[in-house]
Formats: structure tokens, sequence, C-alpha cells
């Protein structure tokens, strides 16, 4: 599996990337800029994302505007099988979560980040055993 992770916080993503490093290859991004032109980098050299790990709250783009873009790009570009996005948060606000959904979020976890969770929602997305 390749994981894209979008967080802005050092720590936060050290500890994705250290976590999620024994589900596949981990690449991460510092702001939502970054994530974008990961994300299309992966498009054209045609290894695409399997999971987007990422925070709402990142300077230069938010994670919403993320989620936006990238589900405009594979409506675009016809990309048959989407990228799943696990919104990951300290906000609560039930209008973000909402609006993450409404924008085509699959999964939303809370922070601080509970690892068994996360791996849950690998799993309901059908991206592990």
């Amino acid at each position: 599996m390749k994981i894209l992770i979008a967080e802005d916080d050092r720590m936060s993503r050290s500890f994705l990337k250290e976590f999620l490093a024994d589900y596949g290859a981990v690449d991460a991004a510092t702001n939502g800029m970054e994530a974008i032109d990961l994300f299309l980098d992966a498009i054209k050299e045609k290894e695409p994302y399997d999971l987007l790990c990422l925070d709402i709250m990142m300077p230069k783009v938010d994670g919403l505007k993320v989620l936006k873009v990238i589900r405009e790009l594979e409506e675009q570009q016809k990309i048959e099988k989407h990228l799943k996005i696990i919104m990951m948060s300290a906000l609560s606000e039930v209008d973000y979560v909402q609006e993450a959904f409404r924008l085509g979020c699959d999964a939303y976890a809370a922070k601080p980040i509970d690892t068994g969770k996360v791996v849950e929602a690998m799993k309901n997305l059908g991206l592990t055993k």
C-alpha cells in the first residue's frame, strides 16, 4: 500500500509515519500545497496513493481544500479507483466533519490519534485485512 500523510505538526507527522510504515510505503507533506503536488506526481508516475491521512488545519491550503481539489482532479482525469482519505483533526466541530464527508472523505479520526481506530478505518475501507 502507498500512503500519504499531510500533517503540519512535526510530532504528529513522525508518529503517523512510524505507525503507518507497518502497512506500506509512506510519504509525508507538511502543508496542503505539498500534499496536492505529491498526489499529482504519483498520478503522473502511474503509482497513485492508496491512502491519504489528511489533517484539516494546515498552512497554505487547509485539509478541506486539499480534499476538494483531489476529488475534482480524480473526476477530471477519470480516475476510477479513488484515493481513500481519512481526515484527521483535533477539531471536533460537527460542521467541519460534515463538510469533510460532503466533500468526499472516507473516514474521520479525531486527535489525539487512536491507532486502533485508524486500523479499523483502513480495514473498513478495504485497505487491510
